[in-house]
């Protein structure tokens, strides 16, 4: 059976939440319930070498959303975002825009007039992504729950004992750069054989490409910018379907590199539950009948297998209402 934990974040009011990505800057209202409110999105311009002007984006977004009634029931604002982050310092440096390197966001979200130095809370997308499905989604009621992005990269986050745990710097469970490979290729962090370089979008499509796999037709352009590689991720998926073998055992590749991951952290804590989400879910059971298959032949410890394993429930939405939960989880 597993270990549950029933607890929600509650407040009076409403969060202010904001999603920094690499293409959108997205903003919602969350109430105490979970539900979002009035969305609003601008253009992150991550191409821009200015700081200051990635961060118009931002304020525009908490422009539009104070400019609702309900805003003047806002009493926090939780902001999630691409990382690296350092929760401790307040501050983002995310790979995919350039022009923020340890930029003090808390600060500078803190001090915008809409917000008049409301509490602000910093988490990493991941995290946020953790956040929202323990409070709403996969991971509800799972006191022991690792929850997985799968998309141009892998990103994780940690439930413990029925809170989020985040770790001193906000990057506890970072499971991509786990080493599950030992002779594996190098990775842009410095390190070999991580579990990114073999299970996210990029890394499928590129193993597949490298054993001589060739896509039919283009992929249907992604619903934007930041699911590129993933469209070629479901380029593989669709050769997949068609029973390609290549492309099958590009998929049972990655199921295995996660099943190996995900059985290494349950080890460590004793999770009850691993939720799968991101761009690469897309391909479903190409990808989680693998994963569970493999899963029986790294989880083999009786505390171990148990451990089940869900597809993510708030797809596009979770990046919002996890920043709100992560707000809400502070007094």
């Amino acid at each position: 059976m597993s270990t549950r934990s029933m607890s929600t974040p509650v407040s009076p009011g409403y969060v202010a939440a904001i999603d920094i990505g690499g293409t959108k800057v997205a903003g919602g209202l969350v109430g105490a319930d979970g539900a979002l409110h009035h969305q609003v999105e601008r253009p992150t311009r991550a191409g821009s070498g200015d700081a200051d002007e990635v961060f118009a984006a931002v304020a525009e977004v908490v422009a539009l959303l104070a400019a609702d009634p309900r805003w003047a029931d806002v009493d926090r604002v939780g902001v999630g975002s691409a990382g690296p982050v350092d929760i401790a310092l307040g501050t983002v440096s995310p790979v995919n825009i350039g022009a923020w390197r340890d930029f003090p966001i808390v600060e500078r979200v803190r001090g915008l007039p809409e917000v008049g130095g409301l509490l602000t809370v910093l988490g990493g997308d991941a995290v946020a992504m953790t956040a929202a499905e323990h409070w709403r989604g996969a991971a509800r009621g799972f006191a022991n729950a690792l929850c997985l992005v799968v998309s141009t990269g892998v990103g994780a986050g940690l439930v413990l004992n029925g809170q989020v745990y985040p770790g001193p710097t906000g990057n506890a469970g970072h499971l991509g750069h786990i080493t599950v490979d030992l002779d594996g290729e190098p990775c842009p962090c410095g390190s070999r054989g991580c579990l990114e370089r073999m299970a996210s979008g990029t890394a499928i499509a590129s193993w597949a490409r490298a054993q001589g796999w060739r896509p039919s037709a283009s992929p249907a352009s992604p619903a934007d910018a930041s699911t590129a590689a993933d469209a070629s991720a479901a380029a593989v998926a669709a050769a997949a379907r068609e029973g390609d073998p290549i492309a099958t055992a590009a998929f049972d590749r990655a199921g295995r590199a996660l099943a190996a991951g995900i059985a290494a952290t349950a080890t460590l804590v004793e999770l009850d539950v691993a939720v799968l989400g991101g761009g690469v879910l897309r391909a479903g059971e190409l990808l989680l009948a693998p994963l569970r298959r493999h899963l029986t032949a790294y989880a083999t410890l009786p505390f171990t297998r148990h451990l089940a394993v869900r597809a993510a429930e708030l797809g596009t939405d979770a990046g919002l209402i996890g920043a709100a939960a992560l707000a809400l989880a502070q007094s």
